[in-house]
């Protein structure tokens, strides 16, 4: 039987308050600060005390200008309205706290809109070195940083418009099965993308390497294994590459990418842009990620509802 201190927690994966969030159909919603255990703040301790030597070393010069202007503390999980209280003058963007996996479309669209999924659950204690699914720290520590650059913010808000030309683009497309595989095909293509540079991007910074994804940089055993690792191969960003090649979330990435500048990445966003209006993001190489069928049906539904928008 359980414990009624149980109910008092947002451990990822054993949250009662996101399961009933979710079983009631809810998305976006609000973060209940007094839900946190003493353990969950322990475990974001834990975290930004394991994380923060690590950033000092790996991490991008852009990400730590980031860390210092939110303030984070490093021995409490931080409220959104905090963290957004420094984050939305810089770029106008804000954190907005969900009750887990958000659609790919809403989440694209999200960042187009300047706003932030935010996961508001933090991984177990046991857990802290590597976890494949987010949490708080992974995108309060991990993304949020980064969201403080304008160049990295303009990125964001650029690849985010991209899900409703994708959405819109086919939608004069008569066979239903020829639709529908070119959909799948751009929701990878913009999968990948993402995955392979906000997520798992590094950089050449002052003649070495850094970090800037998220994914790395939220994890205390991987940022490192990214820069120092033998076996990791790292290529300079090809666009054809990185939209063709499958990846999976549950070990360490076997391969990166990496750009010279965020200006170079939003160059990247720019060509990613034109490649889907012309055809070439329509037949990539099939595997991971999978995309379910109510991700493709949010984008068929948005894209028949935006074209019928004045």
């Amino acid at each position: 039987m359980k414990n009624k201190k149980d109910f008092f927690d947002l451990t990822t994966t054993k949250a009662p308050f996101i399961e009933n969030a979710q079983k009631e159909g809810l998305i976006f919603i609000h973060q209940p600060y007094e839900l946190y255990s003493e353990n969950n703040q322990k475990a974001w301790k834990k975290l930004y005390a394991l994380l923060y030597p690590k950033w000092e070393r790996f991490a991008n010069a852009k990400f730590i200008e980031g860390i210092r202007s939110l303030c984070l503390k490093p021995d409490r999980i931080p409220t959104l309205e905090e963290v957004n209280v420094f984050l939305e003058p810089l770029t106008g963007f804000k954190a907005k706290a969900v009750s887990g996996y958000v659609p790919t479309f809403l989440f694209f669209d999200s960042l187009k809109k300047r706003e932030f999924p935010t996961t508001i659950t933090i991984r177990d204690n046991r857990t802290l070195h590597y976890l494949p699914e987010p949490d708080i720290f992974h995108d309060i520590a991990g993304h949020v940083p980064m969201h403080t650059d304008k160049s990295f913010a303009e990125v964001l808000v650029k690849f985010g418009s991209l899900a409703e030309i994708a959405a819109k683009r086919h939608i004069h497309v008569t066979n239903e099965k020829e639709k529908i595989a070119k959909i799948r095909s751009n929701i990878q293509a913009l999968a990948r993308f993402f995955w392979f540079t906000v997520e798992f991007g590094l950089m050449h910074e002052e003649g070495d390497l850094s970090v800037y994804g998220s994914g790395l940089l939220s994890s205390a055993d991987e940022i490192e294994h990214a820069i120092t690792a033998p076996e990791v191969q790292r290529h300079h960003f090809q666009l054809e590459w990185a939209i063709n090649q499958s990846f999976k979330y549950d070990h360490f990435q076997p391969l990166l990418f990496i750009v010279e500048s965020f200006q170079h990445l939003y160059e990247e966003v720019q060509r990613l842009e034109e490649w889907l209006l012309s055809g070439r993001l329509d037949n990539v190489s099939p595997g991971e990620p999978h995309i379910n069928e109510n991700d493709l049906q949010i984008f068929l539904q948005e894209g028949n509802r935006r074209s019928c928008t004045p």
